[in-house]
């Protein structure tokens, strides 16, 4: 499945956005065969299994995520996903795209540059090593456990800051555990189910996918995240 699949959820790409996503197939297929960052199976589902999963984070959320002027940090980034989809999606905000590992952040930036993506920055690092305060929202995709993942995130967020993350099956226990262990109210917590987000798609990879949110981080952003 080509670019195609993308225009189709969103029509309103400007010609810019439109060229950046029908260059994502040949880049990751180059640099795919160079530094494996995506299983050879997955190569033939790019655009859907994760274009169109990274930007279901645009698609499905509520308010305005990605401002003109905020900071993304999308944690655990991998071979640039979420960050670099929505990166081109979304011109005026800037992207960290943060990896521990150093041949992953060396395909992000091959990528990025040969899209001309000025909004995003490839960072070699842990993300618990990342400064304090450094964005607004945090992305992932599958990264760890909420209640492994929040500790090396505690003060990363500015004020008024939010969590998401790209997730699959039920995630109550999952959610039930972080919030226990870490004394964050569950009314904190929000989950959308995406099976609904790209009707018409006749692939079932969405059926069991979901975003899982966390709002209000003054529970989050204190210097030391205590757990119970």
């Amino acid at each position: 499945m080509d670019a195609g699949i993308v225009f189709r959820y969103f029509p309103h790409l400007d010609s810019t956005a439109r060229e950046r996503y029908l260059q994502l197939g040949a880049l990751y297929s180059y640099w795919n065969k160079r530094i494996n960052v995506i299983s050879r199976k997955d190569m033939e589902h790019l655009y859907v299994r994760h274009v169109l999963h990274s930007l279901a984070l645009s698609a499905a959320t509520t308010g305005n995520l990605f401002t003109a002027g905020s900071t993304v940090l999308d944690a655990g980034t991998g071979g640039g996903f979420p960050g670099i989809p929505l990166a081109i999606m979304h011109p005026q905000t800037h992207f960290i795209l943060c990896d521990s590992i150093t041949k992953k952040i060396k395909v992000v930036r091959g990528v990025s540059t040969s899209l001309g993506l000025d909004n995003v920055t490839a960072v070699v690092s842990r993300v618990e090593l990342m400064p304090g305060g450094c964005c607004d929202v945090i992305v992932s995709r599958a990264v760890t456990s909420l209640a492994g993942f929040l500790p090396w995130t505690r003060d990363k967020l500015r004020e008024r800051g939010r969590m998401l993350f790209l997730k699959g099956g039920d995630l109550t226990g999952e959610i039930e555990e972080a919030a226990a262990k870490y004394r964050i109210p569950l009314t904190c917590f929000s989950v959308i189910a995406l099976k609904d987000t790209f009707p018409g798609l006749e692939d079932d990879f969405f059926e069991t996918k979901k975003i899982c949110e966390i709002k209000q981080t003054s529970y989050l952003c204190a210097p030391q995240l205590k757990s119970s």
